[in-house]
C-alpha cells in the first residue's frame, strides 16, 4: 500500500501529466480559430457588412493577442491563477456575446459586441501563457516539440469544438457559441491544479524521446481521423448515431496521450535522471553528457581550470553542466551582474525592444503571421463567394492544417537546431516562402484554389506558432518569456487590422458593391438599404491573394537575416559543445 501511495505522488507530479494536462486545455481553448464559422450567422443576424464584420474579427484577434497582462502576472500569480483568470474571462465575454445572438438583438451596437468578444479572446491568452510558461520549464531540454505540440492541439480547436457541437445537434445555431462559452471553461477548471511546474529538469529520462514519438504518432493519426471525418460528412448523408460515434473517437484520441504518465509512473521501474547520473560519475564518456552543455560553459573555463588534471577538470565540469541544466529551466543561461544580457541569456521585454533580432522577428510575424490569420478569420466568406454553402468544412480544415503546420513546425525545427546547429528562424523562412506560394496559387485562380489555400496558409500559419516562441526562449531566455511572447503575439492583431480589416474587406466590399450595380437598376438606393452584400467568385480575394504573396516573400527575407545574424549563437548553444571537454 505503500508503495502504491508512492506511485501516485510520484504520478501528480509528472512532469509528463502536466503536459497532458496542458495538451486538454489547449485542445479547447483555441477560441479565436472558431471565428470563421460564427462570422456569418453574426452577420446574417446582426445585419453588419463585411467591413463591420472584418472589424469584429480584428478585435477577436486583439483580444486574443494582448496578452501584457498575463505576460505580467505569470512571474508573480501561480499557474492555476493564471488559468482561473482566463477561464473567468471566456465565459463573461462569450457568454454575453451568445446571449446578444440569441435573442438577435439587431439593434445592439457594434461597439458591446467588440467589447465581448475581446473579453472573451483575451482569455486565451491566459491560457496560451500558463502552459507554454509551465511546460517550457518543465522540458527545457525539449522546446520545440513542447511548445510545437501544445500550440498545435490550439489550433486545433476549431475542429475539436464542431465535432464536439454535432452530437447535440442543436436547431439554434447561436448554440455555437454558447459552447465555446460553457465548454473551455469547465475544461480548464477541471485541471488548472494540475498544470504547474514541478521540476522537470530532474525528470529528464532517456526514455523521453520515445514519448515525444509516441505523442507525434497521436497527432498524426488525430490529423488523419479528423481529415477521414471530414470527407465522410461532406459526401455522405450521415445519421446522427454515426456522427455522435465519430466525435466519440476523437475525444478518445486526445484523451490517449494520458497513456504516457501512466506507464512510465505504474509500469516502469524508476530510473535515475540525467542529472542525477551525471553528479552520481563525473567521468560519464563526452557523448553522454554533450547534450547538456550550454553556451555560457564556454566562458566559465578559465586558465586555471585548464591546467588541472584530466580527472579533476572532468569532475568540476560535470558539477557545472548540473548547476547549467537547472539554469536552463530557469532561463537558459545566467545573465552576468553589472552587464548587459547578450543573445542566449536573459532579457526582460525592455531589453529585447532594443535589440534587432527581436524586431526583425516582429516584423517578420506581421507580415507572414497577420496574413495568415486574415484568411483564417475570412475562410467562411472566401468558400461562400466561391460558392460552397458549408463554411464549417474548410474552418475545420484549417484547423487541421494549422494543428499539423505547429506540430510539424515544433519538429522540424528541431532537426534544424539539435542535429545541424542552424538557427531555429530558418524554418520559418522556409514555411513562409510556402505560404507565399498558398496566397499566389490563389490569385491566379488555379484550380481547387480553395483547397491549396487551406492547406499551404493553415500549415505556414500554424509553425510560426511551434517555432518561434522555441526561438526567443533560446535568443532571449526564460526569465520574462511570458512577457516576451505576448508582445510577440501583438503582431497578429496588427496584421489582421491591416490586411483583414482595411485591405481584404474593402476590396470585398468594393467588388461586392461593383457586382450589385450591375444587377440592380437603382444601386444607390438599394446599397442604403442593404448592408449585407455579398460578393461572389474568385475575384473577391484574388488581389489581396497576391499582394499577401509578396508580403510572405519579405517576411521570409526578414527570416533569413536573423539567421545570418543568429548563427554564432546557435553555433554556441548546440555546435560546440564537444569542443569543451
Amino acid at each position: 500500500m505503500v508503495h502504491l501511495h508512492e506511485r501516485f505522488k510520484a504520478f501528480f507530479k509528472s512532469r509528463w501529466l502536466v503536459f497532458v494536462c496542458a495538451i486538454w486545455i489547449q485542445s479547447f481553448t483555441g477560441i479565436g480559430y472558431l471565428f470563421g464559422s460564427i462570422s456569418p450567422m453574426i452577420k446574417s443576424i446582426m445585419g453588419y457588412n463585411q467591413r463591420q464584420l472584418s472589424l469584429l474579427g480584428v478585435v477577436k484577434t486583439f483580444g486574443g493577442s494582448v496578452g501584457f497582462v498575463a505576460g505580467s502576472l505569470s512571474e508573480v500569480l501561480p499557474i492555476w491563477g493564471l488559468l482561473l483568470i482566463g477561464a473567468l474571462q471566456n465565459f463573461v465575454g462569450y457568454g454575453l456575446l451568445w446571449y446578444i445572438v440569441h435573442r438577435r438583438w439587431s439593434g445592439v451596437p457594434l461597439w458591446v459586441l467588440c467589447i465581448c468578444i475581446f473579453v472573451g479572446g483575451n482569455g486565451e491568452t491566459f491560457f496560451n501563457t500558463a502552459n507554454l510558461v509551465c511546460c517550457v520549464q518543465n522540458f527545457p531540454k525539449n522546446r520545440g516539440p513542447v511548445v510545437g505540440i501544445l500550440k498545435g492541439f490550439c489550433g486545433l480547436t476549431g475542429a475539436t469544438l464542431i465535432q464536439v457541437y454535432a452530437i447535440f445537434n442543436f436547431p439554434d445555431k447561436a448554440s455555437l457559441i454558447f459552447m465555446v462559452a460553457v465548454g473551455p471553461t469547465m475544461v480548464v477548471i477541471a485541471f488548472m491544479f494540475v498544470v504547474r511546474p514541478v521540476e522537470g529538469h530532474k525528470q529528464v529520462r532517456e526514455s523521453d524521446d520515445s514519448s515525444f514519438l509516441f505523442t507525434y504518432s497521436i497527432c498524426l493519426v488525430l490529423a488523419a481521423y479528423l481529415l477521414g471525418v471530414l470527407i465522410l460528412e461532406d459526401t455522405l448523408n450521415l445519421n446522427q448515431s454515426i456522427i455522435t460515434l465519430l466525435a466519440i473517437g476523437l475525444i478518445i484520441l486526445i484523451v490517449l496521450p494520458i497513456i504516457i504518465p501512466v506507464v512510465l509512473v505504474f509500469f516502469s521501474t524508476p530510473q535515475p535522471s540525467s542529472e542525477e547520473k551525471l553528479l552520481a560519475n563525473p567521468l560519464l564518456p563526452r557523448q553522454d553528457t554533450s547534450e547538456l552543455i550550454l553556451s555560457e560553459a564556454e566562458e566559465e573555463r578559465t586558465s586555471e581550470l585548464d591546467a588541472l588534471p584530466a580527472f579533476e577538470r572532468r569532475k568540476r565540469l560535470a558539477h557545472l553542466q548540473a548547476k547549467l541544466l537547472q539554469a536552463a529551466a530557469d532561463g537558459a543561461v545566467r545573465v552576468k551582474r553589472g552587464k548587459r544580457p547578450r543573445r542566449g541569456e536573459n532579457f526582460t521585454l525592455t531589453q529585447a525592444l532594443v535589440k534587432a533580432d527581436f524586431l526583425l522577428i516582429f516584423a517578420s510575424l506581421i507580415l507572414a503571421s497577420g496574413s495568415g490569420i486574415s484568411i483564417i478569420d475570412n475562410i467562411g466568406q472566401i468558400s461562400q463567394s466561391l460558392g460552397y454553402t458549408n463554411s464549417s468544412i474548410f474552418v475545420s480544415m484549417i484547423s487541421i492544417w494549422n494543428f499539423l503546420g505547429r506540430v510539424g513546425g515544433g519538429y522540424l525545427s528541431e532537426i534544424i537546431t539539435r542535429d545541424f546547429a542552424y538557427p531555429r528562424p530558418l524554418a520559418m523562412a522556409i514555411l513562409q516562402v510556402i505560404m507565399a506560394f498558398g496566397f499566389f496559387y490563389y490569385a491566379m485562380g488555379w484550380p481547387g484554389q480553395i483547397y491549396v489555400v487551406t492547406v499551404l496558409i493553415g500549415l505556414g500559419y500554424g509553425s510560426h506558432w511551434a517555432i518561434l516562441p522555441a526561438a526567443v526562449s533560446e535568443l532571449f531566455g526564460l526569465k520574462s518569456f511570458g512577457a516576451l511572447y505576448n508582445f510577440l503575439t501583438l503582431s497578429n492583431p496588427a496584421g489582421s487590422l491591416i490586411f483583414s480589416e482595411a485591405l481584404a474587406s474593402g476590396l470585398y466590399d468594393y467588388y461586392a458593391e461593383k457586382q450589385a450595380s450591375l444587377l440592380l437598376q437603382n444601386p444607390i438606393s438599394t446599397l442604403g438599404q442593404d448592408k449585407s452584400l455579398t460578393c461572389l467568385g474568385t475575384i473577391c480575394y484574388s488581389l489581396t491573394c497576391g499582394i499577401l504573396s509578396g508580403l510572405c516573400i519579405v517576411a521570409a527575407m526578414l527570416s533569413l537575416v536573423v539567421v545570418y545574424r543568429t548563427r554564432r549563437v546557435y553555433t554556441q548553444l548546440y555546435g560546440s559543445s564537444n569542443s569543451l571537454i
